[in-house]
């Protein structure tokens, strides 16, 4: 692949001049970058720079705070930790709640940490493997603004409505996997816009409710669920523990306060952690031992684990730095000297 080779940090430093340049604080400003610069690391481009413009326009809107400071909002020791996300980004809210998670999981076996009042707009694969890297399986969700129908419905409902689940693994990466619930996330459909192809069939349905492969038809109407009846049912219990459980916005809920699908949704998230080795106490067999063992056979077949692209492109950038062709870096150019106009 031709193009200019910048390293991680780098590109993390041009990603974060933009946003303070339109008026993030640094904390909002921080966590944000290095999850968009993460997405460029690990060859995810629908979750890289491509969200930038998304992240200024909902700015721009002021339907987020870029200068929010996230706090604890539960200040007791039990197993659920509260954040409060002030109406700010999902990112830094969650680097905030992060230790506090990690002690009350060890401490207890398992903890919950609720995030309510933010912005979401990227993966959860960044939250699943912080949580990970602290030695705790985790399960992450949220909902999003609805444009996706329910199985055998037409008209948008639930969000695209992402799952994460990671286990940790010593001495490599973690065994995560990280999807929508929709057949494929919204970005995916923005991208074959950009690019002028057309979808594959079963993605989605039209204002009428009619099959299309148009990407334009698609954003009109609404995406399908992955899995038919079982996606619908996973978008349904999404819904349900990380919208109205945690006393957040729905997907449908998401939509009427934004108003457009044009902006990043707010809403709230959950974070679920458990520590394997509580969870196994008095029971023979080493949990992390054993977890190598279902993995070793499942490759053993000739299967492939999930994320394993994703974490070799990240090995490939650590060591060779991040390719962004001269149109992705005239683009950050263009985003650095406009500032929150270039969400006009």
């Amino acid at each position: 692949m031709s193009g200019t080779t910048i390293a991680f940090a780098d590109l993390q430093n041009r990603i974060w001049a933009i946003l303070t340049g339109a008026g993030m604080s640094d904390v909002q400003a921080d966590a944000v970058a290095r999850v968009i610069a993460a997405g460029e690391r690990d060859a995810c481009k629908s979750h890289g720079i491509f969200r930038i413009e998304g992240v200024l326009r909902t700015l721009r809107a002021g339907k987020v705070r870029g200068d929010a400071v996230p706090a604890i909002a539960d200040l007791e020791d039990g197993a659920i930790v509260r954040i409060d996300g002030q109406h700010g980004f999902s990112s830094p809210a969650f680097e905030l709640g992060l230790p506090l998670l990690v002690d009350r999981a060890k401490a207890f076996g398992l903890a919950a940490m609720v995030i309510n009042d933010c912005t979401h707009f990227s993966a959860l694969w960044p939250e699943v493997e912080a949580v990970a890297g602290h030695g705790l399986a985790a399960i992450v969700m949220c909902p999003s603004y609805a444009t996706v129908a329910p199985w055998g419905g037409s008209e948008p409902l639930f969000g695209t409505n992402p799952f994460a689940f990671g286990w940790p693994r010593q001495q490599v990466e973690p065994y995560v996997f990280d999807f929508a619930t929709s057949v494929a996330a919204r970005g995916e459909i923005e991208l074959h816009r950009r690019a002028g192809t057309p979808l594959p069939q079963g993605w989605a349905i039209d204002a009428q409710g009619e099959p299309t492969t148009s990407p334009e038809a698609a954003l009109a109407g609404a995406m399908l669920p992955f899995g038919g009846h079982k996606g619908s049912a996973l978008s349904t219990m999404i819904e349900l523990l990380a919208g109205v459980m945690i006393g957040d916005l729905t997907s449908a809920g998401a939509l009427e306060a934004l108003g457009t699908t044009a902006l990043s949704p707010a809403h709230g998230e959950l974070v679920i952690a458990f520590s394997p080795e509580r969870f196994a106490a008095g029971r023979p067999g080493d949990p992390f031992a054993r977890a190598e063992t279902l993995f070793e056979a499942i490759v053993g077949q000739g299967a492939r684990l999930p994320s394993q692209r994703r974490f070799a492109a990240r090995r490939k950038a650590e060591t060779e730095g991040i390719v962004l062709t001269e149109a992705e870096l005239q683009h950050l150019d263009r985003l650095a000297a406009l500032g929150l106009a270039a969400a006009d």
